[in-house]
């Protein structure tokens, strides 16, 4: 069932209005009065409702927020992914986030590197644009992870970040993977995945990679270096074929 991103909140009797930009969301599934629409509320819980009036001419439709609704994901055993990505030119991140979003990632870390491109630190200035990309991909792939990107950070901060992660005491298995374009320092990684792990952070380069040194520094931290035994991938590419594979390892 598909996921509607509610910009505005139900009245006191439970009704949603849409119109403007967000109808045509509907008018591209074709919705018809009486479909079930799953919906997430400002406050970011989730909710069933009907489509009770439709107005095509107008490009306007209600919807009505059913008496009882499942809790968001209940049922569900997904898996919590971070991405921490290397940050390339501005329109692969664009896709990068999509796709991630669609993949169900909860957390994206823009990384400023070695090989970033200037003005990589612009990302934190595009934030309302992240959230366009990430509610449409959410509407598209009916996600219920709430993905958000994150400030811009450097190598040095992923550091610290997983560090401060592996140090919780909250009974949780965790794994952090970096995919590195050389095969030297890495591991099968096959050894590396497997259904007990409750968090995965992935690291991946830009279009220059992530150089010795930064591999290093990440080894460190608890990183495990990775090599995708496949054709040489483009950085958006990267991403997208290492979320499905850890995603496949280790939901249930």
């Amino acid at each position: 069932m598909r996921l509607f991103v509610c910009e505005t909140d139900p009245d006191k009797n439970g009704k949603i209005v849409v119109d403007g930009d967000s109808f045509k969301h509907f008018r591209a599934i074709r919705a018809e009065v009486g479909d079930i629409v799953r919906v997430r509320l400002l406050s970011g819980e989730e909710a069933q409702s009907t489509i009770s009036i439709l107005d095509k001419k107008n490009q306007r439709l209600i919807l009505q927020l059913c008496a009882t609704s499942p809790s968001a994901g209940e049922g569900n055993a997904l898996k919590e992914i971070w991405l921490f990505q290397f940050v390339p030119k501005s329109t692969k991140f664009d896709q990068i986030v999509r796709q991630a979003t669609e993949c169900g990632v909860l957390r994206i870390f823009p990384v400023v590197s070695e090989f970033s491109r200037d003005g990589a630190q612009r990302t934190d200035f595009r934030f309302e644009r992240f959230e366009r990309i990430i509610r449409e991909a959410i509407q598209q792939s009916g996600s219920s992870v709430k993905t958000r990107v994150e400030h811009s950070v450097c190598v040095n901060d992923v550091c610290k970040i997983w560090q401060d992660e592996i140090q919780k005491n909250d009974g949780r298995e965790k794994r952090a993977l970096v995919f590195w374009e050389k095969n030297e320092k890495t591991v099968p990684l096959s050894s590396q995945l497997d259904k007990k792990i409750d968090l995965c952070a992935i690291a991946v380069g830009s279009e220059g990679g992530i150089s010795n040194a930064e591999i290093d520094s990440l080894c460190n931290a608890g990183f495990v270096p990775v090599h995708l035994k496949t054709n040489i991938l483009r950085c958006e590419t990267a991403a997208l074929y290492a979320l499905g594979i850890v995603q496949n390892a280790i939901e249930l």
